[in-house]
């Protein structure tokens, strides 16, 4: 209900308003010659099927968020992407100084060359001994001696192979690549910096932002209750799981539907929330990583549930409660009931612009809905309609405060 200053109404009636409500007891009608009943719409309060929704406050994060490390030590020779933009799989990101990776390679593969010259020599050596040592020419000894430097020889190729594979591995980590694809970050190493690969070693961050997932929390209080209340029957969850809907921090909607694909199975020591995550698509990039969101969980709906538009309850000191059409000695007049409410529901299948009712009303009560503002105290006399039919209810400024 819009809120307008009554800058007409005396501050007298506006200060009376005030006390009648926040006692929230019937009180005698006004002597004759007061204000005539006021005129009100009201709604006959029926069990119905209320969809319900739950909203809650998440952060956006990358489906995969990655740390891209040098891998070796070196100086950083180039920089190959531009920072922030989107990235391939296998995409040079960084360029690491090889010269010294290249002579290690070079290196290893002179030694294993002379490794396997050396190989060949045994291998000859032993093939001269072989038929000696059959016609008893040689010793016994001569022969193992040249099948033992045959076997070392042979080993000693297989290291020297191992050693060119190693530097051969070592001079591919200088061209530093995207391990996946999605949205690069800053560069933390400029051209001419050291990579410590023990230590210094990030360069960036990549993060896999189509799909993307957002994570929010559920009161360990409210999961429990809502456990409690599914296995009652007072809460009836969607087959397949919550549709997930995202609103932006002001509430608009952003145009999003997923899915819940993750929920914790413990609490969080910090919070005391269980953690759960849903997954969006994201292909256009609206979504980004460490952006604030409101999650909607929807599609559940409360069988057998009472509900009264928002503008129905009003606050007082003592908490919330509505005005109901009642009779008294005097006529038709307005009681204040006392309310316990529950979530924000679909109360005509729109948007979310009703309350539900948890204590405090009965099906058959006539909740007065419209014109609450033209009631001045609790027991005022009131000229009741059923909403939506007659003439209709003037608007009605809410009465501030008398200051």
């Amino acid at each position: 209900m819009p809120v307008l200053k009554p800058s007409s109404l005396p501050a007298a009636i506006a200060l009376s308003a005030l006390l009648g409500i926040s006692a929230c007891k019937p009180k005698a009608p006004p002597a004759a010659g007061g204000p005539p009943p006021a005129d009100v719409a009201f709604l006959a309060v029926a069990p119905r099927d209320v969809v319900v929704d739950f909203e809650y406050v998440g952060q956006v994060a990358g489906s995969r968020e990655v740390e891209v490390r040098a891998r070796v030590t070196g100086i950083v020779q180039k920089r190959l992407y531009e920072e922030g933009s989107r990235v391939v799989a296998g995409q040079t990101l960084f360029k690491i100084d090889p010269a010294t990776f290249a002579a290690q390679l070079a290196a290893a593969e002179a030694d294993l060359f002379q490794a396997q010259a050396r190989s060949r020599q045994a291998t000859r050596d032993l093939d001269r001994i072989r038929p000696l040592a059959e016609r008893k020419v040689v010793s016994r000894k001569e022969l193992d001696d040249a099948l033992s430097a045959a076997d070392l020889a042979q080993a000693a190729v297989k290291s020297a192979e191992a050693r060119v594979t190693t530097a051969r591995i070592d001079l591919s980590y200088t061209d530093v690549k995207a391990p996946l694809g999605g949205i690069a970050g800053r560069a933390l190493k400029v051209e001419g910096s050291l990579a410590n690969a023990q230590g210094d070693s990030l360069l960036t961050t990549i993060a896999q932002v189509d799909p993307i997932d957002v994570n929010f929390g559920v009161a360990e209080v409210e999961q429990r209750n809502r456990k409690a209340e599914i296995e009652s029957g007072a809460l009836v969850l969607p087959k397949g799981g919550f549709e997930v809907k995202l609103l932006s921090s002001d509430g608009k909607p952003l145009g999003r539907t997923g899915k819940v694909d993750f929920e914790d199975y413990k609490a969080d020591l910090a919070t005391g929330s269980f953690a759960l995550r849903a997954t969006f698509p994201n292909s256009d990039g609206l979504l980004a990583p460490g952006q604030f969101v409101r999650v909607v969980l929807g599609g559940a709906r409360r069988p057998a549930a009472l509900a009264v538009p928002q503008r129905a309850v009003l606050d007082a000191p003592t908490g919330k409660f509505v005005y109901v059409v009642g009779q008294s000695p005097n006529g038709t007049v307005a009681e204040p009931r006392p309310v316990e409410v529950g979530e924000w529901v679909r109360f005509d299948g729109g948007e979310r612009n009703g309350w539900l009712i948890r204590k405090g009303l009965k099906a058959g009560d006539q909740v007065i809905v419209d014109g609450t503002a033209r009631i001045f105290f609790p027991g005022a006399p009131v000229k009741p309609e059923p909403l939506g039919t007659g003439a209709p209810v003037p608007a009605q400024p809410i009465i501030e405060p008398v200051k």
